[in-house]
């Protein structure tokens, strides 16, 4: 108990690496930042400009780009601190551990629900209008965003009762829930307890309610006589697919295991990749792979 401190503020020791290393990573950083935050919002602004766009797949859609806004501001000027090597108080790492997780868990939520949406769109195209009315749409889009802040509620409060003892250095570059257990002194069984539940919970839950509706889908698709009507119903989709394949990927190999001794290393590099290049991509994946949206954009351009 006299090694046990209160701890007030944590080092993130980022990534390894000379000074001028850490400025060009940061710098990295603020571009892949500014490119997700623009390309989401733009996401955004072309649903809401295009009435054509205004049915629940796209609203879906909205409501992923200013999640994945949200998320990558809550570790990307964080990240850019930690290059610069400025610390970061313990109130702070708990809030920013709980944003992160709760944005993660709706965004689980939320890709589980868009598989859904696609599921009732190709299974039963004639019903589908009446099946995924707006108001359906908006009562499932509040419960993932319900879903996904309660869920993690608990966690947070857990991690917010560890005591820490001797080193107050995290190796990271975001208040990440390994790195938090590996510095405690606490038994904290109840906590990685805690999170391989939420995990198995939220993510392998959703993850469950995809691969089901994807089956549906994808049996339906196989039934189309035309190649060219198969082709259309699984434009409709692919997008999402690529999406929820990248995103569940990483998202599993992060959360969903009974320990938190994987290498932090190995974590920091699948953090990097789930928070920075997961949400620059979307943007993209949705543009590149959904002709709607190809048409959308080139309407605006031609208007411009």
């Amino acid at each position: 108990m006299a090694n046990e401190t209160s701890v007030e503020e944590f080092i993130l020791l980022g990534f390894p690496g000379t000074w001028h290393f850490q400025i060009c990573l940061a710098v990295v950083f603020a571009l892949t930042y500014s490119l997700t935050v623009t390309g989401n919002a733009s996401i955004i602004a072309l649903v809401w400009m295009n009435s054509n766009l205004h049915t629940p797949m796209y609203f879906f859609l909205c409501n992923l780009s200013f999640l994945e806004i949200w998320y990558t501001t809550g570790v990307a000027p964080k990240a850019i601190g930690v290059m610069l090597a400025r610390p970061s108080s313990f109130s702070v790492c708990i809030l920013q551990l709980f944003f992160l997780l709760s944005l993660g868990s709706t965004e689980c939520f939320l890709l589980s629900v868009m598989a859904y949406d696609r599921y009732l769109a190709i299974c039963y195209p004639l019903r589908y209008n009446s099946l995924m009315n707006n108001v359906l749409s908006a009562r499932l889009a509040l419960g993932c965003w319900l879903g996904g802040f309660l869920a993690i509620s608990l966690l947070a409060f857990l991690t917010s009762r560890l005591t820490f003892c001797g080193s107050h250095v995290i190796n990271h570059f975001l208040c990440d829930i390994d790195a938090c257990l590996a510095l405690s002194c606490s038994d904290t069984w109840h906590v990685e307890l805690a999170t391989f539940l939420v995990s198995i919970i939220v993510v392998m839950a959703s993850c469950v309610v995809t691969l089901i509706s994807y089956v549906y889908i994808i049996s339906s698709i196989l039934r189309i006589q035309s190649a060219h009507g198969r082709k259309k119903a699984f434009s409709t989709c692919s997008a999402h697919l690529s999406v929820v394949t990248i995103w569940y990927a990483s998202t599993m190999f992060l959360y969903v295991k009974l320990s938190s001794q994987n290498s932090l290393h190995l974590n920091k590099l699948v953090n990097t990749f789930n928070t920075f290049v997961t949400p620059l991509l979307n943007p993209f994946i949705y543009t590149l792979r959904n002709k709607e949206v190809k048409q959308a954009l080139g309407q605006v351009l031609q208007k411009k």
